[in-house]
C-alpha cells in the first residue's frame, strides 16, 4: 500500500491544485447504468484509465476536493481490500481554494498505512475501519465487525459459506500472506489483531462505535463466523462506548419491496431464533432526545431509522472530541444506509460538502458511499433486497428540523434574525388574528416546543412513488405476513405520502416543515382575515429543500437506470407505472436525471 498527499494523489489527480473541470464528468445515470450491471471490485480497474469505474473514481476525488485537503491511501488491485475504493479519502481539514495551494498534510501517512495493513485482519472480510465523514474535527468511520476464528484460520472458506455458496466467492477470496500464517501459529491471535484494530481507532481518535446487528455473533451453518466488539470475551474494547442498536439486515428489504415500498407499518420480526443482541445504548447518550428506547420492537422501519439517526446525530453533534464508528456484518448494506444519510442530512444543514450542488452530492455518496465501498446492488435487485432505494427514498422522512444538527443553534439565535415576524409582533396580535398556527412561517414554528403530534411533516411532490389508495382506519390492525421476518400493521399512509386535496390545504402544512419556498403552492382559507407575509428562506426551508431535490434527482434517475428493471419481477407491477408518472411529472418541473 502507498499513501500520497493530496497535493500529488498519484494517477487520480491532486485536490490541492485548484483543478481544472474534467472533460465529460460522468453523470448519475452513467452511474447507476454501471452500478447495476456489475458489482465493485478493485482488482478488475487496474490498467483501465478509460474504465467507466476509472472515471467515476476521479469524479469522487474531485467532488471531496472542492471543500477539503486529503491524503490518499492506495488500494490499486485491492491489495488492503478488494472491495473498497483504489484511492480511499483520508480527510485532514476543510480548505478554501487558496489553502489547497499550500496544502500541508496533518496526518502521518506512513504510520497509517502500517496501521491499516495490520489491522485489516480484525475484520470481517478485511474490511477495516475507514474515515469517510469529517464534521468539526471528528472522523465518521465505517468498516465491518470483527471477525472470527471462521475467518481468521480459513478466509477463503469463510467467504464461500458467508456468501451463501455463491460461485464467485472462491475468486472474491484474498491470498494469505507469510505474515497472516504467522499471526495464525500465535496462540494470541486475537490480541495482536484486534489490538492493531485499536491502535487505528485511537489514531483516529474513534470513541463511539455503534453495532447495527441483530446478533451477537453471525452464525452459518451452526458455526460462528464473525464476532462483535460487545461480546469480546476478553474486554478488549472496554475503552470505548458500545452501541448496541439492531437494525434489520437487507433480507427484510424485500418486505418493504413486496409492500410496493411502503415502509410505514412495516416491523421487524424480532422473536426469531438468530435474534440476540438486544438494544443497548448508554444512559447518557439517550436522556436528551426524548425517546421511549424501551418500545424499539415495536417501531415500524420508518420510525426504527428515524430514531437511530436521530441518535448518530446527537452523538457527533455533541461537544466531545471523539469520532465515531458504524458498522453492520459485512458492512456493505446497513453501513452504507447510515452513512449515506448521515452525510446528506449534514450537508442539508450546510455543514459538510458546503460548495456542492444537490446532484453533485447525490453522485458523491451513490458512487463512494455504496458503489465503491462494495454494495452488491446487482445481487440485490435479484432477490428484491431493495435497501439501496429505500435510502434515498427515506429522505422525505429526514426533512424536519428534529435532525437538524442546527437546531440548537437556531433557537439559541432566534431573537436576533431578520425574518418577516418577530416572537414579539406574534404575540401583539390579537388571538382571532392569529390563525392556525400550523399556517405560520418556519421562524414561528422554532419557538414551539416539538411534541409527537407535530412530528409528522406535509411535502407536495407532483407523483408519489407510493399510491395513495382508498381512506383507511384510523386505527393500526394487525395483519398476517407471509414472511417470518416482519409484522405488518396497516395504518393510514401520512400526508407526505398522498397527493393533496383541495380541502386539504388549509392546515396541510405543518410548522415543521413549513418553508417559504413552498407557500406559492397553498391557497390558504384559514379563520384569519389578517395576510401572513413571507418570511425570508430559513436554515430550516433550505434543508428541506435540499433533501427534496436530492430525492427527486434520485428517484428520476433510478426510474430510468434501475428502476423499471428492479420493478419487473413485482406481483403487483405497480411501481413501475408510478416511476414513469414520477418522471413525467419530474421533466414538467424542470428537473434533469442526467445532470451532475
Amino acid at each position: 500500500m502507498a499513501g500520497a498527499r493530496a497535493a500529488a494523489a498519484a494517477s487520480t489527480g491532486s485536490s490541492a491544485s485548484s483543478g481544472n473541470p474534467q472533460p465529460q464528468e460522468p453523470g448519475l445515470g452513467e452511474l447507476l447504468e454501471e452500478f447495476s450491471r456489475t458489482q465493485y471490485r478493485a482488482k478488475d480497474c487496474s490498467g483501465t484509465g478509460g474504465s467507466k469505474v476509472e472515471r467515476i473514481e476521479k469524479r469522487c476525488l474531485e467532488l471531496f476536493g472542492r471543500d477539503y485537503c486529503y491524503s490518499v491511501i492506495q488500494n490499486v488491485n485491492g491489495d488492503i481490500c478488494g472491495h473498497y475504493p483504489q484511492h480511499i479519502v483520508f480527510l485532514e481539514y476543510e480548505s478554501s481554494e487558496k489553502e489547497k495551494d499550500t496544502f500541508q498534510s496533518t496526518v502521518q501517512v506512513s504510520k497509517l498505512q502500517d496501521l491499516v495493513n495490520r489491522s485489516k485482519t480484525a475484520r470481517c472480510r478485511g474490511r477495516f475501519v475507514c474515515p469517510v465523514i469529517l464534521f468539526k474535527g471528528k472522523h465518521i468511520c465505517r468498516s465491518a465487525t470483527l471477525a472470527g476464528w471462521g475467518e481468521l484460520y480459513g478466509r477463503t472458506g469463510y467467504n464461500y459459506i458467508f456468501s451463501g455458496g455463491a460461485d464467485d466467492a472462491w475468486a472474491d477470496a484474498e491470498d494469505v500472506t507469510e505474515e497472516d500464517c504467522a499471526l495464525r501459529s500465535d496462540t494470541h491471535l486475537f490480541d495482536k489483531v484486534r489490538g492493531y484494530d485499536i491502535k487505528l481507532l485511537r489514531y483516529l481518535s474513534v470513541k463511539y462505535i455503534c453495532d447495527l446487528m441483530v446478533e451477537n455473533k453471525k452464525v452459518k451453518f451452526g458455526v460462528n463466523v464473525t464476532s462483535s466488539e460487545k461480546v469480546d470475551k476478553a474486554q478488549r474494547y472496554a475503552d470505548f462506548t458500545l452501541l448496541s442498536i439492531p437494525y434489520p439486515g437487507c433480507e427484510f428489504f424485500k418486505e418493504y419491496k413486496d409492500r410496493d415500498y411502503m415502509a410505514e407499518g412495516l416491523i421487524f420480526n424480532w422473536k426469531q431464533d438468530y435474534v440476540d443482541a438486544p438494544l443497548s445504548i448508554p444512559d447518557f447518550l439517550t436522556c436528551s432526545l426524548n425517546i421511549d428506547w424501551s418500545q424499539y420492537q415495536s417501531w415500524d422501519l420508518v420510525q426504527q431509522t428515524q430514531n437511530y439517526l436521530k441518535l448518530l446525530l446527537s452523538i457527533i453533534n455533541s461537544d466531545d472530541d471523539s469520532g465515531l464508528l458504524v458498522h453492520c456484518i459485512s458492512g456493505w448494506d446497513r453501513t452504507p444506509l447510515f452513512i449515506s444519510l448521515l452525510r446528506l442530512s449534514l450537508w442539508a444543514d450546510g455543514l459538510i460538502h458546503m460548495s456542492l450542488k444537490p446532484a453533485e452530492i447525490l453522485y458523491l455518496t451513490v458512487a463512494y458511499d455504496w458503489f465503491l465501498f462494495g454494495h452488491m446492488l446487482v445481487d440485490r435487485l435479484s432477490k428484491g433486497e431493495e435497501i439501496f432505494f429505500f435510502c434515498f427514498n427515506f429522505l422525505k422522512h429526514i426533512i424536519s428540523e428534529e435532525f437538524s444538527a442546527l437546531k440548537t443553534q437556531r433557537r439559541k439565535s432566534l431573537p436576533a434574525r431578520d425574518a418577516g415576524f418577530t416572537l414579539e409582533d406574534i404575540c401583539m396580535l390579537r388571538r382571532k388574528d392569529r390563525g392556525s398556527t400550523t399556517s405560520l412561517g418556519s421562524d414561528f414554528s422554532l419557538v414551539m416546543e416539538s411534541s409527537p403530534g407535530a412530528a409528522g411533516s406535509f411535502t407536495y411532490e407532483t407523483v408519489e412513488l407510493v399510491p395513495a389508495g382508498t381512506q383507511t382506519q384510523a386505527a393500526w390492525r394487525k395483519s398476517h405476513s407471509s414472511s417470518p421476518q416482519s409484522v405488518l400493521w396497516n395504518r393510514p399512509p401520512p400526508p407526505e405520502d398522498r397527493l393533496p386535496s383541495h380541502q386539504g390545504l388549509v392546515e396541510a402544512k405543518s410548522s415543521s416543515s413549513s418553508s417559504s419556498n413552498h407557500s406559492d403552492n397553498f391557497f390558504r382559507m384559514g379563520s384569519s382575515p389578517l395576510e401572513v407575509p413571507r418570511p425570508r428562506l430559513s436554515a430550516l426551508s433550505e434543508r428541506e429543500t435540499r433533501l427534496q431535490e436530492v430525492r427527486s434527482a434520485f428517484l428520476a434517475s433510478y426510474s430510468s437506470t434501475v428502476g423499471l428493471r428492479a420493478a419487473a419481477p413485482s406481483p403487483s407491477g405497480a411501481i413501475g407505472g408510478l416511476l414513469e408518472q414520477f418522471v413525467r411529472g419530474v421533466g414538467l418541473r424542470g428537473t434533469s436525471s442526467s445532470t451532475v
